[in-house]
């Protein structure tokens, strides 16, 4: 019978070379799979109660948000930050704009990540004084060298994104650009 290769450490002060590069080759192999796994967790955003009452599921919000930043011809980087800027929805409802800006950090240029980790709190300039609260916290930002980059993707695509007539391009349409994003080397590795 095969054993499995393990460190042979219990706790982590008393590992070697050996036991770290074993870790490491398990570790590049895992986020190989990465762009697998994020292709599958937009899906689970179509699912049970995740958006009752708006007239599209949050996975084809996203997906109409990346298909109106394609048409308008934004970068790759910028399409795939829109495609996840609602990923975190699911585990992090209340802060889903710090988890998906958490996950796409290491693989898109640092204005596209402030972007989608801020677009929660600019997109409240649009809702917020319904529910009694603040619409202008965003206005905080606003000497912020990517406030109208944040203000851009809230106005022309995230918050127009709810659209069950506009034509919206499947997942499946971007599965390439997700495979190049997090096929990269992440920044500072």
């Amino acid at each position: 019978m095969h054993q499995p290769k393990v460190v042979a450490f219990s706790r982590m002060q008393d590992g070697s070379r050996a036991d770290y590069a074993l870790v490491d080759e398990f570790q590049r192999a895992y986020e190989r799979g990465l762009p697998n796994r994020l292709l599958a967790a937009p899906s689970r955003l179509d699912e049970g109660e995740s958006w009752q009452g708006f007239k599209e599921s949050r996975l084809t919000h996203s997906l109409q948000t990346a298909t109106r930043a394609e048409n308008d011809g934004a970068d790759v980087d910028t399409i795939v930050g829109a495609v996840l800027h609602d990923i975190g929805d699911e585990l992090a409802p209340r802060n889903h704009s710090q988890l998906a800006a958490s996950i796409l950090r290491p693989y898109v240029r640092p204005e596209v990540t402030w972007v989608v980790e801020h677009h929660g709190l600019f997109q409240m300039q649009y809702y917020a004084e319904h529910l009694g609260l603040d619409p202008h916290g965003h206005l905080a930002y606003r000497d912020h060298k990517w406030f109208q980059s944040c203000q851009g993707f809230c106005e022309r695509w995230d918050q127009t994104s709810f659209d069950p007539d506009y034509a919206t391009q499947p997942l499946r349409h971007f599965e390439g650009m997700l495979r190049e994003v997090f096929g990269r080397k992440a920044f500072g590795a």
